[in-house]
């Protein structure tokens, strides 16, 4: 695997090193050793899956509080995604910056995204399928978000979301977040 740094200090995009032969290819996608070298979570003690329908599909921007804070790792199994993390650590060098990575099933690729960032993504194509693996139990009462178009971020979403949740669309700008 190749694990290739991105603007936030911490996540990395995880690529796969296929083995090619006439059988077809096979390829590691995760080793507890090689992630905690790289300072990554070896232990997801949960996983979940993703099913959108329709491309231009929004989740997010979601995160959850200490002491359940979730450091994810996120691959498409169907399709191609624009996934995002943004960086809510206030003591980090990427403190409010934001990352991208597109994912696709294609390529085998996952995104990183260490503990104390904002997780969302944008499907690109219709039937996209995503895995999670979380490094903390889901929690409702300390699940929180923030407005996917907050200023304060600047992302450059690749379009307008067609699809969004009613709790996506009006979660608060961060400002407003961090106040409550």
């Amino acid at each position: 695997m190749k694990f290739l740094p991105t603007a936030i200090d911490g996540a990395f995009e995880v690529e796969v090193e296929p083995s090619v032969d006439e059988r077809g290819l096979f390829a590691r996608t995760f080793c507890a050793e090689t992630f905690a070298a790289q300072g990554l979570p070896s232990f997801y003690p949960q996983a979940s899956v993703s099913v959108n329908t329709s491309r231009g599909t929004l989740r997010g921007l979601h995160y959850q509080l200490e002491p359940h804070a979730e450091a994810k790792l996120v691959r498409a199994t169907r399709g191609r995604v624009f996934d995002v993390a943004v960086d809510l650590r206030p003591r980090s060098p990427t403190y409010l910056r934001w990352a991208s990575v597109e994912l696709s099933a294609d390529r085998r690729n996952a995104f990183a995204i260490p503990t104390g960032c904002a997780h969302g993504f944008l499907t690109l194509e219709h039937g996209c399928e995503l895995i999670y693996h979380l490094s903390s139990n889901y929690a409702p009462d300390l699940a929180r978000g923030v407005r996917w178009d907050d200023p304060l971020f600047g992302i450059t979403w690749p379009f307008a979301p067609v699809v969004i949740g009613e709790r996506d669309a009006t979660y608060p700008s961060y400002d407003q977040e961090i106040v409550r």
